[in-house]
């Protein structure tokens, strides 16, 4: 409360931005897939994930790199 709309906006860029970075997120270990999954679901369910950006970084991330 209080804020301006112009930290309400660099908020709002800076939380895009963190759920970007797990959605790009190579997690290798099970432990680590399953809590990403478990993470994502629940940002998916409440309708926060649907960019397109956010779609091909979690993609992307799924494959092994040689």
């Amino acid at each position: 409360m209080g804020g301006s709309s112009r930290d309400y906006d660099r908020a709002s860029r800076a939380e895009e931005r963190a759920l970007l970075a797990i959605c790009a997120y190579p997690a290798a270990r099970e432990s680590d897939r399953v809590a990403k999954a478990r993470y994502l679901l629940e940002i998916e369910r409440r309708g926060e994930l649907d960019l397109a950006e956010q779609m091909q970084a979690l993609l992307r991330s799924t494959m092994w790199k040689a």
